[in-house]
């Protein structure tokens, strides 16, 4: 028999995330899968929970949260030799990964594509010695967006970033980076840097409108010492999708990305803190697979 593990976040999706287990439960039972669920409770319970799936050869592991707790999932990924199929059913409030690949972002939806015949070889990128899905951003903004409230998330959305990026550009200084890439080096003032996997970022489909789950490719952004009209410019080609044509916005593609300062200077992490700088940035290409929804 099949078996499935089922990773699952308590506190996603205001506390609902419970309110789908049951029916994750019997659709996998019904499709023939031996079922084991694991809830988190403090950091890292996801990576073990995914180590533990590996080992013991599960066929397929479910994560039912937010791109926090997919990040932890497929940190339990690295280095295996048996690697499950990856199924999402997105209770975050943002859910930049399903949104990259498609998944429903309505719950019951996503269930049903837990069965679908089409598996998905997807990108991931390492940083240091942790896998990210998405988006790795460094720089005082970074800082700030890490410190943006579950509350104001819930309220706003990808708004809520937006909010505390006008907020940080305003009243913070940009600082000193230097960006190798692929045997080159750009070095200087930058209020933010991001390399993006995905197209999906913040919930903002259009961040990197070129970047494919699957091209084998970091996709990088400098956005540089900004004054507040240019802070304003900038946001609206995030919106409309065209940060990287806008004059202050420095864009490329990478395979190796190295980023350090000599600034004290956290990093963000698929929307979490992360380890200063300096990072080492790299892609694996199509390491892990991904249930994703039958073509209609």
């Amino acid at each position: 028999m099949k078996k499935a593990m089922v990773i699952i976040n308590p506190s996603s999706g205001k506390e609902e995330a419970l309110n789908h287990l049951i029916s994750v439960e019997e659709f996998l039972r019904d499709h023939g899968y031996e079922v084991s669920v694991n809830k988190t409770a403090k950091v890292l319970d996801a990576t073990d929970f995914c180590i533990s799936a590996c080992k013991d050869c599960y066929d397929l592991v479910v994560s039912i949260g937010g791109d926090g707790t997919i990040h932890e999932t497929i940190n339990g990924l690295i280095d295996q030799e048996h690697r499950p199929k990856l199924g999402v059913i997105p209770m975050g409030t943002v859910n930049d990964f399903a949104r990259a690949l498609q998944i429903p972002l309505n719950p019951a939806m996503a269930i049903q594509t837990l069965t679908s015949s089409k598996v998905k070889k997807v990108d991931m990128g390492r940083l240091n010695n942790q896998l990210f899905a998405n988006v790795v951003a460094a720089g005082s903004l970074a800082e700030s967006l890490s410190a943006v409230t579950s509350e104001d998330k819930s309220k706003l959305g990808s708004f809520a970033y937006i909010k505390e990026a006008i907020k940080d550009l305003t009243s913070n200084p940009a600082l000193h980076l230097v960006i190798r890439h692929d045997g080159q080096l750009w070095e200087g003032e930058s209020s933010l840097f991001l390399a993006a996997l995905t197209n999906s970022v913040g919930g903002f489909e259009n961040l990197a409108p070129d970047a494919a789950v699957d091209d084998g490719l970091i996709h990088c952004f400098i956005i540089k010492d900004l004054n507040i009209f240019n802070t304003i410019t900038v946001s609206l080609s995030l919106l409309f999708g065209n940060l990287k044509g806008h004059k202050d916005v420095i864009y490329f593609t990478a395979k190796h990305v190295s980023v350090s300062s000599p600034e004290s200077v956290r990093t963000n992490v698929d929307g979490e803190e992360g380890p200063a700088l300096p990072i080492e940035l790299s892609i694996i290409p199509r390491h892990i697979e991904v249930i994703v929804p039958d073509e209609e």
